[in-house]
């Protein structure tokens, strides 16, 4: 089990690195993308293999990037947001949402259908796990900015920082 969430945690920084030059990030900066974006999907899957919900899984392995970009942000010199907002991407739930729009096109296609409260259903559950789930990554990148914010990200005092 632990291979495979190193795995999965290595294509989610490969990802994390698609988006980043989709997004014309500094190259400086492209090491730690991959770092977070790993980091961020590795807690994630992990809480979930301890079945933990996917919303929760979600904030915190978010929260950990959020953090993470900090000290990043101070010692590469660039805004945190260009370490969280490609890191957080790959945990996006595409196969929720897929499901979700499948299910909304056969309830529009099939009203009158045996199975329609259980397509109903799915797709409500899929549709409002998806819109936790964002709502997470959201929070979970905005509430360490928010928390360390008294100070500027100058002034933070960090491990690797000059002196």
């Amino acid at each position: 089990m632990g291979w495979i969430l190193l795995y999965k945690s290595i294509w989610a920084g490969l990802a994390a690195l698609g988006f980043a030059a989709l997004f014309n990030v500094p190259p400086r900066s492209l090491f730690q993308i991959f770092l977070f974006g790993a980091i961020g999907v590795f807690i994630k899957l992990l809480l979930l293999s301890f079945e933990f919900n996917i919303a929760f899984a979600s904030l915190l392995g978010a929260v950990a990037i959020g953090f993470l970009s900090i000290p990043a942000a101070h010692y590469k010199h660039t805004p945190p947001l260009i370490f969280y907002i490609p890191a957080v991407i790959p945990m996006v739930p595409g196969i929720l949402a897929y499901r979700m729009m499948l299910g909304l096109i056969t309830l529009i296609g099939n009203p009158k259908s045996s199975i329609y409260l259980t397509t109903m259903a799915e797709t409500v559950n899929c549709g409002l796990k998806v819109l936790f789930v964002f709502i997470s990554l959201t929070v979970g990148v905005i509430v360490p900015m928010l928390l360390l914010r008294k100070e500027s990200v100058k002034d933070i005092k960090v491990l690797f920082a000059k002196k």
